[in-house]
């Protein structure tokens, strides 16, 4: 059997929505457990994108994470050399100089090209994985999901043997935002490699909302696009939305610590949206011979 994964919400009031109370929606920040920040839509160069930064930066007082995955249009309009200064040196400066590395995917405002910028740590590539304590990151090019790239994804699950799986792309196959919605045709091409291969949790942006989705077919979905880019009252909840807030920008924290996935999504303000704990069930997912 493959794996099977549970959602607890700790929140609160969502958007409009009333989610249940539970007693504490903090993050436990184990000594040795994995860290990381999940931002997406986010350089637009404007000042919301600095005030996420900022808030950024404070949550690693109490929360020492030094990785960011990124979702996609990682710069919007001009991509000149100015830009990725204004768009992302300059709105994340004080996690660049603590040591913060940031590992991008592409959306469709990127210029493909800027998979060779250093600072997103893409190595030339549309597409790869990386490694962090038990954890394996695939990250896609849902731009040009071509035969190619799904071999490869493919092949890279099935010769994991990390205990998570995490994959992340721009374009959500989950998604109650009204702007665009679910991608059904990507979905067709994923999903099933997704429970065949026992992927835990799939994160996207595109819609700039942020979203949680109750699990599909064992598997936590996010959108996590309003990092930078809002579309304000955009989300039109329906029976498969755990949580949802559309009223502010977003960033996410997530650690891994065992067999448990925290997550806490936070506002421009710094106010705390939905957080809560995705639970791995320890059974060996089935892959074909």
């Amino acid at each position: 059997m493959r794996r099977v994964l549970t959602a607890v919400a700790f929140l609160f009031i969502v958007g409009a929505r009333l989610l249940p109370a539970q007693p504490s929606s903090a993050l436990p920040a184990a000594p040795n457990s994995l860290k990381f920040a999940v931002i997406g839509d986010n350089g637009t160069g404007d000042s919301p994108q600095y005030d996420i930064g900022a808030r950024m930066n404070e949550a690693r007082h109490d929360f020492p994470f030094d990785l960011v995955i990124m979702l996609g249009d990682n710069l919007y309009g001009r991509q000149g050399p100015d830009d990725f200064v204004s768009k992302f040196e300059k709105p994340y400066a004080m996690l660049l100089q603590g040591g913060v590395r940031f590992f991008a995917s592409l959306g469709n405002h990127d210029n493909p090209d800027n998979r060779s910028y250093t600072g997103f740590n893409m190595n030339g590539e549309r597409y790869y994985t990386f490694v962090r304590k038990n954890a394996r990151f695939v990250v896609l090019d849902t731009n040009q999901l071509d035969p190619r790239q799904l071999a490869w994804m493919e092949a890279t699950l099935k010769q994991s043997t990390e205990n998570w799986k995490i994959c992340y792309f721009h374009h959500p196959i989950y998604s109650d935002g009204g702007r665009h919605g679910s991608d059904v045709q990507l979905r067709v091409a994923l999903e099933p490699l997704f429970v065949k291969y026992g992927v835990d949790v799939v994160y996207a942006g595109h819609d700039h909302v942020y979203e949680r989705l109750k699990p599909q077919k064992g598997i936590t979905y996010f959108v996590n696009g309003s990092s930078g880019e809002l579309r304000k009252g955009d989300m039109h909840p329906t029976a498969q939305t755990a949580a949802y807030f559309d009223q502010d920008q977003v960033f996410s924290l997530a650690e891994i610590d065992g067999d448990d996935l925290y997550f806490q999504a936070r506002s421009r303000t710094g106010r705390t949206v939905d957080a809560g704990v995705i639970h791995r069930q320890t059974h060996t997912p089935a892959v074909a011979p």
